[in-house]
């Protein structure tokens, strides 16, 4: 199961660099409420690949397209209402169901 983002990341999280794509990536996946689980597996990279990024660590340039651009179907349900998710079961049928979108 899933565990809430923890109060220390969160912390490190908002005196992180914004420019990087992977620092974008968790601030939104902590507004939108998705586990960094579901993002693993929506883009078929390890746990420990998505919290590296979530870090700041290098993400490989095709990667980074494939996240810039979940990052906008994000934003866009933000917006509406869609996002946030409301428990962990939700959070994995959405990003189930904009996989099958893709």
């Amino acid at each position: 199961m899933s565990r809430p983002y923890s109060a220390k990341f969160l912390i490190q999280l908002s005196n992180s660099d914004s420019d990087k794509v992977g620092i974008q990536l968790a601030r939104l996946c902590v507004d939108a409420n998705l586990p960094a689980k579901g993002i693993a597996d929506h883009f078929g990279v390890s746990r420990m690949a998505v919290h590296g990024w979530f870090r700041g660590k290098y993400i490989r340039e095709k990667t980074c397209i494939k996240i810039q651009k979940f990052l906008n179907v994000v934003r866009v349900d933000l917006e509406l209402g869609t996002l946030p998710a409301k428990s962990i079961p939700l959070a994995k049928k959405w990003l189930k169901d904009i996989e099958d979108d893709n």
